[in-house]
């Protein structure tokens, strides 16, 4: 099986052919330093031992264990030993295009949003797949490294289901592990999911809280509480993070000037963009931009 086709420069991952989504295998024998993706990852051991370094703290790590990165997200490994993972990466235009319809389900949603987003998570999220689910989860993705392009354009249908078993079934993993089985799948609020589609919508304005809360009709300090509980974050961090991906894409998939993009997603001040989008990437827009470009 082949390995994702990725590569490391100033501390970032990033996918080196046109894909959107993808599956490997790879051995770690040492140690890996800290780094962060422009994609969402998900790594699953198979094999081996090793110690992972994230957010979420220090975790010895054993077969069965996963943790799902978002966009940003710093990780590492130490101590590793025939520590072998099993990689899934995609890319977050994909939550907003071909699996949108994931933000609106309790599982998924919790899996991809809610529990990266817990406060001191700053987007990783561990959970454990016994043996027979590890098995059931890997040959659902496995099929994800055969196809690459120019497999891919013909095969997109297979791409989305596949990434959309592998998904389902890590979020009934994640989800059973913080709700328990009994308790009832609670839905994203409504006003959450309009509060989300006109911040995406209109990314350039220059939100204020009390801008967004009004056109919810809702008091500010309860939009908050509503959002915090159905996404992990308030609404302006939100907002930060969507426009930092939706600025990681037009990198990574226009000629766009850079002073431009930063226009377009709601940091006109170059100096401003250059800052926040460091913060969630590690790397400033022209170093992001260089590296997608890498052959």
């Amino acid at each position: 099986m082949a390995e994702l086709p990725v590569a490391l420069e100033s501390g970032l991952i990033f996918f080196t052919e046109e894909i959107t989504a993808g599956a490997g295998r790879h051995v770690h024998l040492d140690s890996h330093p800290v780094h962060t993706h422009s994609f969402i990852e998900i790594f699953t051991v198979v094999a081996g031992t090793g110690t992972h370094l994230s957010p979420l703290g220090t975790q010895v790590l054993t077969v069965g264990d996963v943790v799902l990165t978002r966009p940003g997200a710093w990780h590492a490994l130490e101590d590793c030993h025939e520590l072998e993972v099993f990689n899934c990466g995609f890319a977050p235009e994909m939550l907003r295009r071909e699996l949108a319809w994931m933000r609106e389900d309790p599982l998924l949603s919790y899996l991809l949003f809610e529990g990266p987003y817990t406060p001191g998570h700053q987007g990783a999220l561990a959970l454990h797949l016994e043996p027979a689910v590890l098995a059931e989860y890997v040959a659902h993705l496995e099929p994800l490294s055969d196809l690459r392009p120019p497999r891919t354009e013909r095969y997109r249908a297979d791409v989305i289901g596949r990434l959309s078993l592998g998904l389902g079934l890590l979020a009934r993993v994640a989800g059973e592990a913080k709700f328990g089985t009994e308790a009832p799948l609670r839905f994203t609020h409504p006003a959450v999911l309009q509060a989300i589609r006109m911040l995406e919508a209109d990314v350039t304005r220059a939100w204020t809280l009390h801008d967004l809360a009004d056109a919810c009709h809702l008091a500010p300090n309860y939009l908050i509480r509503l959002f915090k509980t159905n996404t992990g974050l308030p609404p302006l961090a939100y907002l930060a993070h969507h426009r930092a991906e939706t600025a990681a894409i037009l990198l990574g998939t226009t000629d766009q000037p850079i002073s431009s993009i930063g226009a377009a997603v709601g940091w006109p001040d170059q100096s401003h963009f250059t800052r926040r989008f460091k913060a969630f990437y590690g790397v400033n827009p022209t170093t992001y931009r260089r590296q997608r470009s890498l052959p």
